[in-house]
């Protein structure tokens, strides 16, 4: 709970935009307003006073001839406050929320974000967020439960000084996969053993033989599974007949597993006793002590006494127990930590095992000073680990323990795709430095094409500093060299000659090279003030990252760094309640309901039940909710100013009195009815390219993380050309209808037809320009399109003949003329035709990623070819088999059971029978006699 921090209010970086945007438009209003005042005391000073007698002004004016037109100005203000006031867009707020809807829904119906096994849909939890996911530059990942599955399986063991695991082909003496199916490597048959699992499975026959189920095995092999049996704070309950295991980690649940299904079965526990059945034979041991697992301990221990004996198992850390075994072991430690090390190598997640004789006489007094240090008031915890440190040294290696975290499916490709799109994946971990580096080969977020990946693992501010200084030069000194003859490949020796296609370029370059990795005790000074920024510049330079053994508070520091200094959208994802922090300090925070519970996913703001499904949240769904957002502001801004500018100009023939060139109900209607509907349509379905296209293509991606589809340049571009609209909207048919007459003579001057002419013409070219501006056409874009100049006649006609409006029949009378149509055509001519020109101009000779994708995408369509594009191919590097000096150890993160088992609070009365399941209920207290 001390590392969870105040949920906080989240806004995308579009809402901070259009708020400073919606300010601009506002001091924009007010210019208008202040021009028109200005220019109305000027009118109502130099003519209007000669037009008193046929336009008299009202008897609150004064007739001083320099006071009256002084007040005039005033009024006028606020009356052009009231006419031009549709330039401010309330309702774009509201059209905005209801896309946001629209496109969450469209995430939540994904099918293709759809988990069978856990039959979990994608779920937007929020509605505001959606085109930040188009966004993202920075992404941090958890480990455990988000890369991997969380559910860990007993692959390898180290035993006496001999290995179990491997299956070896006799005829070429290789280590064959498990996968790789053959006589060689089917798995052990374990059916002798009643309490065995059947998804458990074991390739090597040898450890089997060893243990033997049937009668006398290796004393080794069989003290190895008895300690596993008995040292850890499992829960065993009994489920429609069978024994079920409740376990603090999935780490522990699979020792258990594995020591049950090799004749070593934990049966039952009170709070002062262990019961196992060893091969068929009952075993019932008496709990003295069980010292518990913490993050600075790195081990556990339990203190057992059976038939008079007592003895000591311990599990932890490889560096932990090596340094508190007893001397005259070299051979031995020799031996398992090269198996250690050939672990680590894989990927898979280590603890060392060992136990001690103790005496009657030693740990009757070791227990008197463990009861004082226990009911301390004063440094109860430092005095307990002192008394722990003295009873486990000393000890015998036992063995040691490989369990394997399997990646999820897709989790390779998601990575690889998403570093091509120039996303930057961080990963924090409380994993060991040697186990997280492995599994980042394992995911390709480390590869062999990388120039270098830094470690820092230094125990002061100044080392850190130094090394820190150390990378940055390095890497200085590498770009300079490469210079401007493009990046260098470390595999090819060659330099790496980019396509004419950019759709196949890599990233731009720079940091694509590097990895860093820091563990978390440098971290700490890594996140001092005093050296942050020298971090996060080496960090921010290298296409990975990642931080090991941190804490939940540290990888909300780290989310919280980028977010200060590097400006750029970040998001979060993991599985466990130790990821909540950092999955509300990110912009955006990602759930994945796994195997640690709901707490992530009911912090975040969208949750999925694979990582492999953020690539398609992503490139997909969070591209489209971008780039549809973008459109729909860049033509909403423009159908406004092309709407209320006309105003303006209508402003210069009417001696600036605030007088509408529209009907008021046109007005009031006009963003409701009339051009509402054909945008809020482009804003939920528009799509430039298809979903396959989008992950075919990572660098689609690219324009949204630039910000460059909506921005001030953009909203600038888009208000000059509703500017533009607006002048030759009202220029033309104001000079097409100048003294105009009709086909027999009638005067077609009139206020009234000229308004309606110009408000139809003004309904068909936004409609045009929304025509223009889909490129994705669907049934209800039609409807929309379509049936808004449809809807508009038909309301104009029922507002003016059935309600009886203002203009009835001027617009009947000006579309039974020619001269309307002719205006009209000239109208949308002399606005599309530019429009067109500039659109085609661009796309022929400076296309876009999306105008080479779009195009690509038709010629594949028409042409229907199963070509494939080698610019394009994606080839991920095999992992390379790498030997860390340290294994990494198999721990969950956090403080153990053993407490609330010792306290027997979680007991529950019962009368269990030998040779039975179930728990027993006994006295309270760490230290049993």
């Amino acid at each position: 709970m001390n590392d969870m921090k105040k949920t906080k209010f989240k806004r995308t970086s579009i809402d901070r935009l259009l708020n400073f945007i919606i300010l601009g438009i506002v001091f924009f209003l007010l210019s208008m307003c202040l021009f028109c005042t200005i220019a109305s005391g000027i009118w109502e000073t130099l003519t209007g006073q000669n037009f008193k007698e046929y336009l008299p002004w009202d008897s609150l004016i004064p007739n001083d001839p320099k006071s009256g037109p002084t007040v005039i100005a005033l009024l006028v203000f606020f009356s052009y406050a009231i006419v031009l006031n549709t330039v401010v867009p309330i309702s774009l707020y509201v059209s905005v929320e209801v896309i946001r809807l629209a496109q969450s829904f469209l995430i939540n119906w994904d099918e293709n974000m759809y988990h069978e096994k856990s039959k979990t849909f994608a779920k937007a939890r929020t509605t505001t967020l959606n085109e930040e996911l188009g966004q993202i530059e920075y992404i941090f990942s958890d480990k455990t439960g988000t890369l991997t599955q969380n559910i860990m399986s007993f692959n390898k063991c180290s035993i006496a000084g001999l290995v179990y695991g491997d299956i070896v082909d006799p005829r070429t003496g290789e280590v064959l996969e498990v996968t790789e199916y053959s006589q060689y490597s089917r798995p052990c048959d374990f059916s002798p053993n009643q309490f065995s699992e059947e998804n458990f499975k074991f390739y090597d026959q040898n450890l089997l033989d060893n243990v033997n189920l049937l009668g006398p095995g290796d004393p080794a092999c069989e003290d190895f599974f008895r300690l596993l049996a008995l040292c850890h704070t499992v829960m065993p309950e009994e489920k429609k007949g069978k024994l079920v295991y409740q376990a603090q980690s999935p780490d522990e649940g699979a020792l258990v597993s594995a020591a049950r299904n090799f004749g070593f079965v934990f049966k039952a526990r009170t709070p002062n006793s262990i019961n196992i059945l060893a091969k068929g034979n009952q075993e019932v041991y008496e709990l003295l002590c069980i010292l518990d697992f913490n993050n600075v301990r790195k081990r556990m221990s339990v203190i057992l006494r059976k038939d008079g004996k007592i003895r000591l198992y311990c599990k932890g850390a490889d560096t932990i127990i090596y340094e508190r075994l007893k001397d005259g072991q070299d051979n031995l430690k020799h031996h398992t930590q090269e198996h250690l090390n050939k672990f680590a190598g894989e990927g898979l997640r280590t603890l060392v095992l060992a136990q001690k004789d103790l005496d009657e006489e030693y740990f009757q007094s070791w227990k008197t000073r463990h009861h004082e240090a226990a009911t301390s008031l004063d440094n109860r915890e430092d005095k307990l680990d002192e008394i722990y440190e003295e009873i486990e040294k000393d000890l015998v290696l036992v063995g040691a323990t490989a369990i394997e975290d399997k990646l999820q499916d897709g989790v390779p490709q998601t990575i690889a795709n998403l570093a091509i799109a120039g996303i930057k994946i961080w990963v924090l971990t409380g994993d060991k430095q040697e186990t997280a580096i492995n599994i980042g080969y394992s995911c390709q977020l480390l590869t062999d094409d990388m120039v270098d990946i830094f470690i820092i693992d230094s125990s002061t501010g100044s080392e850190v500093e130094q090394q820190l200084l150390k990378f940055r030069e390095q890497i200085r000194n590498i770009h300079s060299s490469l210079g401007n003859h493009g990046s260098l490949s470390v595999v090819t020796f060659s330099e790496d000659e980019r396509p004419a296609d950019t759709l196949s370029e890599d990233g731009d370059g720079k940091g694509g090279d590097f990895a860093l990795v820091i563990n978390g005790h440098s971290l700490v000074y890594a996140l001092n003030p005093k050296y942050e920024e020298l971090f996060l510049e080496v960090a921010s330079a290298c296409r990975a990252v990642i931080c090991c053994r941190v804490t939940p508070l540290q990888k909300a520091l780290v989310v919280d760094l980028v977010k200060r200094y590097k400006k750029a959208v970040t998001l979060s994802i993991g599985d466990g309640a130790n990821d909540v922090s950092m999955i509300k300090t990110a912009h955006i925070g990602v759930g994945i309901s796994g195997q640690e519970g709901m707490q992530a996913v009911l912090a975040s703001d969208y949750s999925v039940a694979q990582f492999r499904f953020l690539e398609r949240l992503l490139l997909v769904h969070g591209r489209w909710s971008y780039y549809r957002m973008c459109k729909f502001l860049r033509y909403f801004f423009y159908k406004n100013f092309a709407f209320t500018l006309c105003h303006f100009w209508f402003a210069f023939f009417v001696g600036f009195s605030a007088q509408t060139v529209f009907d008021p109900m046109f007005i009031a209607v006009y963003n409701l009815f009339y051009t509402s509907q054909p945008v809020l349509a482009v804003g939920v379905f528009e799509q430039d390219v298809s979903s396959e296209t989008s992950l075919k293509y990572p660098k689609l991606y690219t324009p949204g993380m630039k910000g460059s589809l909506f921005n001030k340049q953009e909203f600038l571009r888009s208000a000059l050309h509703g500017f533009m609209t607006s002048l030759v909207l009202f220029i033309l048919p104001y000079g097409a209808y100048y003294n105009g007459m009709d086909q027999v003579g009638r005067s077609m001057v009139d206020h009234q037809t000229f308004g309606s002419v110009v408000a139809t013409i003004l309904v068909i070219v936004v409609t045009a320009q929304i025509c223009l501006d889909t490129s994705y056409w669907t049934v209800f874009n039609h409807i929309t399109i379509w049936g808004s100049l449809i809807f508009y006649l038909l309301l104009q006609y029922f507002y003016n003949y059935v309600i009886g409006g203002d203009y009835i029949g001027s617009l009947s009378k000006a579309m039974g003329e020619p001269m309307f149509y002719f205006t009209a055509l000239l109208t949308i001519v002399v606005l599309m035709l530019p429009v067109m020109a500039w659109r085609f101009y661009w796309v022929d000779v400076h296309p876009t990623l999306s105008d080479k994708a779009r195009m690509k995408q038709r010629r594949d369509a028409k042409t229907a070819s199963k070509r494939t594009d080698r610019d394009l191919l994606r080839t991920p590097s095999a992992r390379r088999s790498r030997r860390s000096l340290r294994s990494g150890y198999a721990f969950a993160h956090q403080e153990g059971f053993g407490r609330l088992i010792t306290s027997g609070k979680i007991m529950r009365p019962r009368h269990v029978k030998p040779g039975t399941v179930g728990v027993y209920n006994g006295g309270a207290g760490g230290v049993h006699g």
